[in-house]
């Protein structure tokens, strides 16, 4: 019998974060308290520029943002965002979306595997994604449930299970 595996990624879908963003940005545009303020949420490349008249007005539409990922089940470590810093007259948020484990985090993933999970599990790291493989399903399974219940800094999906 053929070796059973997936892999581990990080990825953001895309359209459901352009969802998330137009969300954001219908929010803004229509509560009160971001009116006639120069509030704002744009990409800008491939960032998402956030643009307010004053510092605590950019972390609200910040937080807004935030609260759009969640509900389109975007985890938001998986969302970079930097500290407000004050352009001309305005306060400036940029933030960017994380895709791919970096090697750091890969490490850690594969030695909680090695680890604590059953031992006919190997994992290997292929670039930016981990490829875990192993006989047994059940063992697999455990790995994924391990996976998941551990303390991350990055957000991980589990595709192509074969």
């Amino acid at each position: 019998m053929a070796d059973s595996s997936f892999d581990i990624v990080s990825k953001v879908d895309k359209m459901e974060a352009d969802n998330a963003l137009h969300q954001a940005q219908k929010e803004v545009e229509q509560r009160y308290d971001f009116k006639n303020v120069g509030a704002s949420i744009d990409y800008s490349g491939e960032k998402v520029l956030i643009k307010a008249n004053s510092e605590e007005r950019a972390k609200a539409i910040l937080e807004v943002f935030e609260q759009k990922l969640i509900k389109r089940s975007i985890s938001l470590r998986s969302l970079d965002a930097g500290e407000p810093f004050a352009s001309g007259k305005e306060y400036r948020i940029e933030a960017n979306f994380k895709n791919g484990i970096e090697q750091e985090a890969a490490k850690k993933i594969s030695k909680l595997i090695r680890d604590e999970a059953p031992k006919s599990v190997k994992s290997q790291i292929q670039g930016d994604e981990l490829r875990v493989s192993s006989k047994s399903r059940d063992d697999l399974q455990s790995a994924m449930a391990l996976v998941k219940g551990a303390d991350l800094d990055v957000a991980v999906q589990f595709v192509n299970f074969r």
